[in-house]
C-alpha cells in the first residue's frame, strides 16, 4: 500500500522538477547603452545647450535623439562639447527617454572641458565631453533625451 502511493507522487516530483529545469527565464535580461554626443549653447547664468546623440545598446538596440540641456547656476559662456555618455543597464532602449535631474561643471578658454552626473528614476548617466569655446560654471538643472 505504501509503494502505491510514492509511484505517483515520485512521478510528480519528476515532472515538477523537469518543468521547473527546462523552463526559460521570466526575468527579463539588463543591457548596458553608451551614447556619443554633440552638445552648443550658452549660458550667462542660464545655460541652454542643444544637440543630438546616438545611442548603442549592447542588445543591438540603437536610436538617434535629440537632447535639450538647460540649468542656472554660476556659469558664462559659449561652448560646442562632443562626448560619450554611459547610462546605468537597462532593460530596453525605451527607458532612455526622458528627463534627468542634472549636476554639472564646466571650464575652458579655447578648449573645453564638461563632465555631467545625471539620474532619471533608476536610470543614471555619466557624460564627459570635449570641445571648443569659452566658459566656466557650475549649474543644477535638466537634460531631456528625446526620440529623433
Amino acid at each position: 500500500m505504501k509503494i502505491r502511493f510514492f509511484r505517483p507522487l515520485a512521478f510528480v516530483f519528476t515532472v515538477v522538477l523537469f518543468n521547473m529545469i527546462s523552463m526559460p527565464a521570466v526575468a527579463e535580461s539588463m543591457t548596458s547603452c553608451t551614447m556619443t554626443y554633440k552638445l552648443s549653447g550658452w549660458s550667462f547664468v542660464y545655460k541652454q545647450y542643444d544637440g543630438v546623440g546616438h545611442i548603442s545598446c549592447r542588445n543591438g538596440q540603437r536610436a538617434q535623439v535629440g537632447l535639450s540641456s538647460k540649468s542656472i547656476g554660476f556659469t558664462i559662456g559659449k561652448s560646442e562639447i562632443e562626448g560619450t555618455g554611459v547610462f546605468s543597464d537597462v532593460r530596453n532602449l525605451n527607458e532612455i527617454y526622458g528627463n534627468y535631474a542634472a549636476l554639472e561643471g564646466h571650464a575652458g578658454v579655447t578648449k573645453s572641458v564638461d563632465a555631467q552626473v545625471l539620474t532619471s528614476g533608476e536610470i543614471s548617466l555619466a557624460l564627459t565631453g570635449n570641445g571648443r569655446g569659452v566658459d566656466i560654471g557650475v549649474t543644477i538643472g535638466a537634460l531631456t533625451i528625446s526620440p529623433r
